[in-house]
């Protein structure tokens, strides 16, 4: 992975904001992510084949649905720096704390 592609698919507020929602949850789907983003479906779906595709992101299919969590085999570094972004980022933390009545699975 090259650092500029990953950076270029950082900068993006949306995949920043996916990404920030995958790693609190471990998993989701994509009806989760228009949910909790609330946007459509085929604009979520672009931005998670941008992450699938730069391998940031894990997918598995379960039944009809499409399960994203982060990719294990990132490298150390880019581990580091997702995670400096989780745990600084206030706008995360409005994010996550909003009520919501989104489940694990979708149905």
């Amino acid at each position: 992975m090259q650092l500029t592609d990953f950076f270029k698919c950082l900068s993006d507020q949306t995949r920043l904001d996916i990404l920030k929602l995958v790693m609190d949850k471990q998993e989701v789907c994509v009806c989760e992510l228009t949910a909790q983003l609330n946007l459509s479906q085929p604009k979520i779906s672009r931005h998670l084949a941008l992450l699938r595709n730069l391998s940031i992101l894990h997918d598995e299919r379960r039944g009809q649905w499409v399960y994203y969590s982060l990719n294990l085999d990132l490298p150390e570094w880019a581990f580091a720096v997702l995670n400096r972004i989780f745990v600084s980022d206030d706008l995360y933390q409005n994010l996550v704390t909003q009520p919501t009545s989104i489940t694990t699975h979708c149905d």
